[in-house]
């Protein structure tokens, strides 16, 4: 395979990610959304590491690994946390900011 069919795999699947998290509500899917775009940008620092010949990009991708997988372990904590509080995971019905402005 060329390597502009990977540029091309990791275009859609940023693509795919960029619409759900701009359409979604729900916190999960924005959460998988995001992965999904973080995935896309390993895809391309690995084909691009592989084409100019330099393991830069990959040491770089296995490192974006460690980071999804520790932020994936906090953004489910704070899912299961919202969920048990306010028993939706809605990012609509999260709007502690402005609750807290009013209170003060």
């Amino acid at each position: 395979m060329t390597p502009d069919m990977f540029f091309l795999l990791a275009s859609i699947l940023f693509s795919i990610g960029l619409v759900g998290l701009v359409s979604r509500k729900n916190l999960f899917v924005l959460y998988m959304s995001i992965e999904l775009m973080l995935s896309a940008v390993s895809l391309i620092l690995v084909t691009i590491s592989r084409v100019i010949g330099d393991t830069g990009g990959s040491v770089m991708a296995l490192l974006m690994i460690g980071v999804i997988a520790s932020e994936a372990a906090v953004f489910l904590a704070m899912i299961i946390h919202l969920y048990r509080k306010n028993r939706t995971i809605d990012s609509e019905a999260f709007d502690l900011l402005a609750q807290r402005e009013n209170h003060a």
